[in-house]
């Protein structure tokens, strides 16, 4: 007789995920995050909804706007929390408007009442502080928007040197990337490894990273500035390191003098701009020495100097040690 193929049956607990997103969102954490899903939901990579369940919800079914300018528009209206497992937030830009309307504020209480799981990806987290459902509570947020939450609220602990918080029914997650390892941890949890395992193979990763760690910490929050014209060049700085900006091409971004913008460093930090661009660079360096295997050849490059030789003596007049002796020391 001939032989029917049979889906691998999931553990019992099945997965059930609503997506709602915020407007600017930013597309990658959304993508990672429902890709794991769809690649752990059947074994035949058909995208069949077989051992976990997901939808994209909105207040209405209006398209939404993703940071990157794709529109996504919602599959259904908010449906019965109960429903789900998880809640997911996708949050992102934060500075082009409301982003966040009291319809979600008021579905994601709601959610929180019935006592299901909400998570906040990039800053889909300051949703649920707006929510007023973290209070006390440990909020994983990015680097990148670190500062803008400590300006923005209180009562709530900002973790940004790891890349997801897991507090039981709320999960706060960095972002980017790192959505796909948030994923595969639920992924495990509800259907067990070996789903958790193909989801992450078909994604090209070898396995998932844990939640406690690291996140890449920019050298810059070493300097706490009010000068907005210094907070916004600090800014260009961090997002230039393989190629750094001259003084001058930093100044005409910001539609500045290269004369007052030097001045202006000088007054808020004691330091000339490129002498403290130097240090932001070698202290990245750093980073990557204690938290990667990256060769100092290719560290170099990042960190934006010329060669590795280059990269080593300015490293030791910084830190009086070799690049060396760093690593073997962590």
């Amino acid at each position: 007789m001939p032989t029917i193929d049979k889906v691998p049956a999931a553990t019992p607990s099945h997965l059930s995920v609503g997506f709602v997103l915020l407007p600017h969102f930013t597309l990658s954490p959304f993508a990672a995050f429902i890709d794991a899903l769809r690649l752990a939901a059947d074994e035949g990579d058909q995208s069949r909804q077989i051992n976990c369940q997901w939808t994209v919800m909105g207040s209405s079914l209006d398209n939404i706007a993703s940071s990157c300018g794709v529109n996504v528009q919602p599959w259904e209206t908010f449906r019965d929390p109960d429903e789900f497992d998880y809640i997911v937030v996708v949050g992102g830009l934060l500075h082009r408007g409301p982003t966040v309307s009291q319809p979600v504020i008021d579905y994601l209480q709601q959610a929180a009442t019935k006592h299901v799981t909400l998570v906040g990806l990039c800053t889909g987290s300051f949703a649920l502080i707006r929510a007023g459902l973290m209070n006390g509570r440990r909020c994983c947020v990015s680097w990148f928007h670190y500062r803008d939450l400590l300006a923005e609220f209180t009562g709530v602990i900002p973790v940004a040197d790891q890349l997801y918080v897991d507090d039981g029914d709320r999960i706060t997650c960095a972002g980017g990337t790192v959505s796909a390892d948030l994923a595969a941890a639920i992924i495990e949890r509800h259907l067990g490894l070996s789903w958790a395992r193909k989801s992450l193979r078909i994604l090209v990763m070898d396995q998932p990273r844990p939640a406690n760690a690291p996140q890449p910490q920019p050298a810059a929050n070493d300097y706490v500035v009010e000068n907005k014209w210094v907070k916004r060049a600090l800014l260009l700085l961090e997002q230039n390191m393989s190629r750094p900006l001259s003084t001058e091409e930093i100044a005409t971004r910001l539609n500045l003098s290269k004369r007052q913008l030097e001045r202006l460093f000088l007054n808020e930090t004691g330091e000339s701009l490129q002498r403290l661009y130097r240090n932001i660079r070698l202290r990245y360096g750093l980073w990557l020495l204690q938290n990667s295997e990256r060769s100092i050849t290719d560290i170099a490059q990042e960190c934006g100097f010329a060669d590795a030789a280059h990269f080593s003596r300015a490293f030791r007049t910084e830190f009086d040690k070799k690049p060396t002796e760093c690593r073997q020391a962590h």
